[in-house]
């Protein structure tokens, strides 16, 4: 039986499961009730399984038949501050969390992988690590396992890292999509607050308002960015929150705002970081006021390998169907902090399509959307794929050994 014909077998207890952790999402570090159901759904397998001790993570090791490598696979765990509006019948129960982008998903769709890698163990060239992560949206949780020794689980170095995110509408339904390089963006945040002194509206020149400050700052951020950037390594700067005075006819002592700032390469990032700080502060002093400004850098760029990315892409598409498989023009402008995974070992991060079938994908609600749907039926391949990259990927790095070896005995 082919690794998807069985994983078409697991679909209905991947869905399951799926449908469980939707309905009682938690948010951040500490997900108990999820990591309670990941390690039932665990139970029975020949996994060495330890739990985080600063979050509830789970780091699980299959140890293969046959001498080899290592890989690691990941999959996030945790849900989002959002009120569910999707209407599906196994909603949110939780008032004011949901899992609108899909890490429900992602945790079933590993459980898939280790049991088919694990009834395949005797198979297999080497050891997998299954990376259960809290924390995923915005809370540093990939730092955190790493600190905790993810990497070092197999007690060997890993040969490649890969994980898989599902899409609410980028993509068909069940579609495999991923490119070489930069493949999503990194995402910072700058704070900003002007201080100016407060006065009587209908007589500005006798105050500083901070307000018109504030304002020409955040335009001067637009201008700025279209200029001192190359067109393509672009950058993306959104105020998204702006705060100030508290009637009409009273100029405010400060106004305060919040922007959340995109960039595609490491070179970028560092110039936002070194730019917007001087340039808002410039302004305010151009005026007579004084500006705060405070960068603060979030998830990096999540860069996948030239050569892991061409090996995941041939392996999808001798498991699935050859328009199923797309190779992306250009990167998301969503931020993963796999990236920093991916900055220690060679790897590759893949979005899989999850749309309903038969739904207008490209008008569907998006990620972190309140009406985001994603199908179950895309389940059975995050799993195939999963588990198909581990095997592969520990029998090419085991093929390289041995040929070396024998390389080596030649020459001697």
């Amino acid at each position: 039986m082919s690794v998807v014909e069985r994983a078409k077998e697991l679909q209905p207890e991947m869905a399951r499961l799926r449908r469980k952790l939707h309905r009682q999402p938690e948010l951040g570090l500490h997900l108990p009730r999820t990591q309670e159901k990941v390690l039932a759904a665990l139970e029975g397998l020949p996994l060495e399984i330890t739990t985080g001790k600063s979050l509830t993570s789970v780091t699980a090791v299959l140890r293969g038949g046959q001498p080899g490598g290592a890989v690691l696979l990941r999959g996030d765990m945790d849900a989002l501050p959002v009120t569910e509006e999707s209407g599906v019948e196994y909603a949110s129960v939780v008032p004011g969390r949901m899992h609108a982008c899909g890490h429900d998903l992602h945790t079933a769709g590993l459980v898939g992988a280790a049991t088919l890698l694990a009834e395949r163990r005797e198979h297999l060239h080497g050891d997998v690590v299954f990376m259960f992560q809290p924390g995923e949206e915005g809370h540093d949780g990939a730092v955190a396992m790493i600190e905790e020794g993810v990497l070092e689980a197999a007690g060997k170095p890993l040969d490649a890292a890969y994980a898989l995110h599902v899409a609410a509408n980028r993509v068909p339904g069940g579609v495999v999509v991923t490119r070489s390089g930069t493949v999503t963006s990194a995402s910072d945040q700058l704070n900003v607050t002007v201080r100016g002194e407060g006065g009587h509206g209908s007589n500005p020149a006798t105050a500083k308002d901070p307000i018109a400050v504030a304002c020409e700052i955040v335009t001067a951020l637009q201008t700025w960015v279209t200029r001192a950037f190359d067109i393509f390594d672009p950058v993306v700067v959104t105020v998204g929150c702006f705060h100030a005075g508290t009637q009409a006819n009273v100029i405010p002592d400060t106004a305060e705002f919040e922007a959340t700032v995109r960039s595609y390469s490491e070179h970028a990032q560092q110039r936002l970081y070194e730019g917007l700080p001087r340039l808002v502060r410039s302004i305010a002093a151009a005026h007579g006021l004084e500006a705060e400004a405070e960068f603060t850098k979030s998830y990096p760029v999540t860069v996948n390998d030239t050569d892991e990315t061409a090996f995941a892409l041939v392996t999808a598409r001798e498991l699935f169907e050859a328009h199923e498989v797309w190779e992306s023009p250009q990167p998301s402008n969503g931020s993963e902090d796999f990236s920093y995974v991916l900055q220690r070992v060679s790897g590759a991060m893949l979005m899989v399509g999850a749309a309903p079938e038969g739904s207008d994908w490209q008008n569907a609600p998006m990620n972190h959307s309140p009406r985001a749907v994603f199908d179950d039926r895309v389940l059975y391949k995050q799993a195939a794929l999963l588990a198909e990259l581990a095997e592969r990927r520990l029998a090419a790095a085991g093929a390289s050994t041995e040929a070396a070896s024998a390389s080596a005995g030649a020459v001697a």
